[in-house]
């Protein structure tokens, strides 16, 4: 089993990197919705239009490299050559499939905005598709970082991957600094669908699609730094491409079925847009859920990119007890997290909402709704992500498969009959759909992981997350009580949203901190022993 402090600081690095990047994120966020509003159709336009590439990347890679790049090149270090020609073969194809399919893609920007897309003017999708031959070479790029950084994974080397999105953020935050600068922002000078000129479109989608190929780029030198030399290799029979190929399948059919999920989640959501309504829709549904992935993104992603290495070393030498421990402690530390996250989001929804979309009092309670029904989905959608993890260590992808299959029928009709509610609380429903979904896949992820495995510490991860719900709970407690005494205060403007958001979270998260170690949370106690440790010895 790998040692606590040895994950800790992999996972401190990476933690440091994503936390910078998901802050940057925010001002990014934050900026283009003064740029171009939320719940305004250009947001709408834009948005699809950018997170398509993003969408494509999953369906056709996301999920495949990471399950299949990092066990493989773990087992193939063990041949003579430390697995040199496997890598190079395995990322040779996967450049060809990358580049081919992006090209395909961006020709086919009418096709994908449409499909995205419901009830839009012809206005709108036109504007959308002038934005998707910007933002559709991404592709591309996402897959690239991707690769290049799980090669990095495999060999032990963790923060370049979490660190290498700082550089895509500050490349976007100055392309949308610029657009603000010289065409104003949307309160000053509302970018409606018959304002937006070439060079306009060219500014804002450009510089997003150059920030991604910035954040792959930027790999290169480090993996030339651990040593790694990529030589294009083809040939690709009789090497032992046929087990990565077998894992492939069933992860590409695991994210085509999910992402037909969220198609019908975006079309739904999108048919929620109502000019001059202010309605949650796309855009409001991107920055709700880019709220609920930061706790997921800074604990679970970098806890479990610095455990896969170790999972899949003990699978592949059938190490059962090490899979359970590092699982079992992997998903507890991360409900730690996730707990506290849950409670301070759910108090102060609105007042995160109106930081990142700007004043405006309805639009931030619109939006605060979505996060607050995502958010309870957040411990279990953290939780299977790990469950993922040691399935894929043992390269089993077809199991996760047959785990997602249900969950994503029964969010799909169920998403679907939103659509006869009332469109301002829409998307919304959608977010509590599929917290629904998260839980179902959890139950469902820990089930099968017990029968196999034989054991995963099942009473010790319900103990834990037993004392973790009560610590939110007072943590809760404080944090409404103290909004009772401002409740005008919060939502007035941006920085007053901002200044609550830190007074009354600081607040919250000292009270949890104290009900946890009244509760002995063992896993704070470890987080302190490792603090301390490293305190007394840099003393």
């Amino acid at each position: 089993m790998s040692s606590f402090s040895s994950l800790a600081k992999s996972s401190a690095i990476m933690t440091a990197g994503t936390l910078t990047s998901r802050v940057l994120g925010l001002v990014k966020a934050s900026l283009l919705a003064t740029a171009i509003g939320v719940t305004a159709v250009q947001a709408d336009a834009f948005d699809i239009a950018n997170k398509v590439p993003n969408t494509l990347y999953m369906l056709l890679a996301g999920g495949v490299v990471n399950a299949v790049l990092v066990p493989q090149i773990v087992r193939a270090s063990k041949r003579e050559d430390g697995g040199e020609d496997f890598t190079n073969r395995l990322l040779t194809l996967s450049f060809m499939i990358l580049a081919a399919v992006s090209v395909l893609a961006t020709l086919a920007a009418p096709l994908l905005v449409w499909l995205y897309s419901s009830g839009w003017s012809p206005e709108q999708m036109a504007l959308a598709t002038a934005f998707a031959y910007w933002c559709l070479p991404q592709l591309f790029f996402y897959g690239l970082y991707t690769l290049l950084g799980q090669v990095l994974n495999a060999k032990s080397s963790f923060g370049p991957y979490m660190w290498a999105p700082v550089l895509n953020n500050i490349v976007a935050i100055g392309g949308l600094a610029v657009f603000i600068l010289i065409f104003g922002t949307n309160n000053a000078s509302p970018h409606e669908l018959s304002t937006w000129t070439p060079d306009k479109i060219a500014l804002i989608a450009g510089t997003a699609t150059l920030g991604v190929a910035a954040q792959a780029l930027i790999l290169i030198w480090p993996l030339k730094r651990i040593g790694f030399k990529y030589k294009p290799t083809f040939g690709f029979r009789g090497v032992g491409l046929a087990s990565a190929g077998k894992v492939a399948f069933w992860t590409f059919a695991a994210m085509l079925i999910g992402q037909l999920g969220f198609l019908v989640i975006s079309r739904v959501a999108s048919g929620a847009s109502v000019p001059g309504d202010g309605n949650a829709s796309n855009a409001a549904y991107t920055n709700a859920y880019l709220v609920f992935m930061l706790p997921h993104s800074l604990i679970a992603v970098s806890l479990a990119t610095a455990l896969f290495t170790s999972l899949a070393k003990d699978a592949a030498e059938k190490d059962t007890a090490a899979v359970i421990g590092d699982f079992s402690m992997g998903v507890r530390m991360v409900g730690l997290i996730n707990a506290f996250a849950t409670a301070a989001l759910i108090v102060l929804a609105s007042p995160v909402a109106m930081v990142i979309a700007g004043t405006g009092r309805e639009q931030a309670m619109a939006i605060g709704l979505v996060i607050i029904t995502m958010v309870f989905g957040l411990v279990p959608f953290s939780a299977n992500y790990l469950a993922q993890r040691v399935f894929y260590a043992y390269e089993d992808a077809k199991t996760p498969f047959f785990i997602q299959l249900p969950q994503i029928i029964f969010q799909s009709l169920a998403v679907l009959s939103a659509s006869i509610f009332p469109k301002s609380v829409t998307v919304a429903i959608i977010g509590l759909v599929m917290s629904l979904g998260y839980l179902f896949a959890m139950i469902l992820s820990f089930s099968i992981l017990k029968k196999r495995l034989g054991e995963i510490d099942l009473k010790e991860i319900l103990t834990a997350h037993l004392k973790f719900l009560l610590a939110a709970i007072v943590a809760g407690g404080a944090g409404c009580g103290l909004l009772y005494f401002f409740p005008d205060f919060a939502l007035a403007g941006r920085w007053q949203a901002f200044a609550t958001t830190a007074l009354v979270g600081s607040v919250m998260l000292v009270f949890f901190i104290g009900a946890c170690y009244l509760l002995r949370v063992r896993e704070l106690h470890s987080i302190i022993d490792v603090v301390a440790g490293k305190l007394r010895r840099a003393a």
